[in-house]
């Protein structure tokens, strides 16, 4: 684990970041979400989500492109309107495989690309907390950023060069340490940390201030803040 004010061993900044965001078919998302927002929030939550947590990435002076990984056409064609790249998952393998293809895609127009994953359901995002995390990586070959719960991963990282090797589900956190990246012992970055995958967790990020899209579908689906 690596803390502020720690020295890294590669201390050249990274440049410009590429940002790669995975996104299941709406009709598949936030499958436990469904359960305190309703069927019929949890497909526009998990948008909302998304756009919250693109936008703020595409604001943020670090990131030069953000490329999002899915085969749905709604949240494609939403996401495409912020900005970002919009991608087929051509593997059709799972999450790491979609990754992994996003980063592939990333760095061919910018072979030497620095690239990080960061999860589609971070809607508290705060752009300066995106910009101290992509800092503070741009020091190691690979770093990564534990979720809220410190058990899985929210951002992954790969600086150019650098081989980006994905290990997302379950208990990721220790995975990609075992896979030698730098575990970042950072404070004041809640927001990069808080994914969404319940109605506890939706709850907080209210508490942490979302952005636009989801206030607006979360006020619509109120009964998430009463159970």
């Amino acid at each position: 684990m690596c803390t502020e004010g720690e020295i890294a061993t590669n201390t050249d900044p990274a440049g410009p970041w590429s940002l790669v965001v995975p996104l299941k078919p709406l009709a598949r998302a936030k499958s436990r979400l469904g359960r305190a927002a309703g069927e019929d929030a949890r497909p526009r939550l998990a948008l909302a989500f998304a756009q919250d947590t693109v936008a703020a990435a595409l604001d943020c002076s670090r990131v030069r492109d953000v490329v999002v990984v899915t085969d749905d056409v709604v949240a494609g064609a939403a996401l495409s309107a912020l900005g970002a790249r919009i991608v087929p998952d051509a593997p059709d393998a799972g999450l790491n495989a979609a990754l992994a293809h996003g980063a592939r895609v990333a760095r061919t127009l910018r072979p030497a690309a620095a690239v990080a994953s960061l999860n589609a359901d971070l809607p508290a995002l705060r752009t300066g907390e995106l910009a101290r995390v992509l800092d503070f990586a741009s020091a190691f070959p690979r770093a990564f950023l534990r979720d809220a719960a410190g058990i899985g991963t929210t951002f992954l990282s790969a600086a150019g060069g650098a081989e980006f090797r994905p290990a997302f589900g379950g208990p990721s956190g220790a995975r990609h340490l075992a896979s030698g990246a730098v575990d970042m012992a950072l404070s004041g970055v809640d927001s990069v940390r808080r994914d969404v995958d319940t109605g506890e967790d939706l709850r907080v990020a209210l508490t942490l201030g979302v952005g636009p899209h989801t206030a607006r579908i979360a006020s619509a689906a109120a009964s998430v803040c009463d159970r």
